[in-house]
């Protein structure tokens, strides 16, 4: 796979929304997190392949909030480049951890975010059943549940 620059993107450009929604389908909830969250977009020849959102929740603690791949582009790592490019942006600017949190029908996900060093931390039941209008379904089972995960910096 060639490999991705990954970019800070500014407060002025236009957040890729079809990536983002390839993670989180919901416009209204990438929307809540838009003016308190950072941009990363990750570009090979000047297209927006993948991105990743950083948001801080609590004083010296960041979260993943999302990470995605364009779809024709997923199975080629670039998955694993954004969630390093996280940590290691989190790291840099001091944070003592970082979290994330995947449906548990996200099985892929899963196990990538375990691979890049996450541990299971806690699950918020029916968090996508409260929180979401439409079910959501992955590898033929329903999300509902979200499972969180932490590391420390």
């Amino acid at each position: 796979m060639k490999e991705a620059h990954i970019r800070y993107l500014n407060h002025s450009e236009q957040w890729p929304l079809s990536l983002l929604q390839l993670a989180d389908p919901s416009q209204a909830v990438i929307e809540s997190y838009m003016a308190r969250a950072e941009c990363f977009v990750a570009e090979q020849d000047s297209e927006p392949v993948g991105v990743y959102v950083l948001l801080e929740t609590r004083p010296q603690t960041v979260e993943l909030v999302n990470v995605a791949v364009k779809e024709d582009k997923q199975g080629q790592g670039l998955g694993k480049q954004l969630v390093l490019h996280a940590i290691e942006t989190a790291r840099t600017r001091g944070y003592k951890a970082i979290q994330v949190g995947t449906g548990n029908s996200s099985i892929g996900q899963l196990a990538l975010y375990q691979k890049c060093g996450f541990s299971i931390c806690g699950i918020d039941r029916d968090f996508f059943v409260v929180h979401y209008a439409e079910p959501i379904y992955e590898n033929g089972i329903q999300c509902r549940d979200m499972i969180r995960l932490s590391m420390n910096l």
